[in-house]
């Protein structure tokens, strides 16, 4: 196979996998042990999705008020991630409250995390 295709398929296939990592997924509470904290999860995991894409949308265009506020940005959405790994695993375990409760904290740092990424350069 000729290298520009090669280099083509490998873009290409890199670039499928990039968004099967960054989205979050079907789920299908039905068929869940805790079909509701199952549910609360996945919307929580696009929450964090459309926290990270604001914050691609601002950081790509130059619009985020400071390095430091980006640090402060980054740091927030990847607390929001790690959240809702514990969440997923509370859910799991059919820990309702632990799963409320993680849900909060991943709303919270989205929030903080959107709002940075809006603040504009003075």
């Amino acid at each position: 196979m000729e290298p520009y295709k090669i280099f083509g398929l490998l873009i290409f296939l890199g670039a499928l996998l990039d968004t099967s990592l960054l989205r979050a997924g079907p789920i299908n509470p039905a068929h869940h042990p805790h079909p509701n904290s199952a549910r609360a999860v996945h919307d929580a995991e696009h929450i964090v999705d459309r926290a990270w894409e604001v914050y691609h949308r601002a950081a790509l265009g130059g619009t985020i008020a400071s390095p430091a506020l980006q640090v402060e940005i980054e740091q927030h959405l990847h607390e929001a991630r790690t959240l809702v790994t514990q969440a997923q695993e509370a859910a799991e375990r059919g820990d309702k409250r632990q799963v409320e409760r993680l849900v909060g904290q991943i709303k919270i740092h989205t929030t903080k995390a959107i709002q940075g990424s809006k603040e504009q350069k003075k």
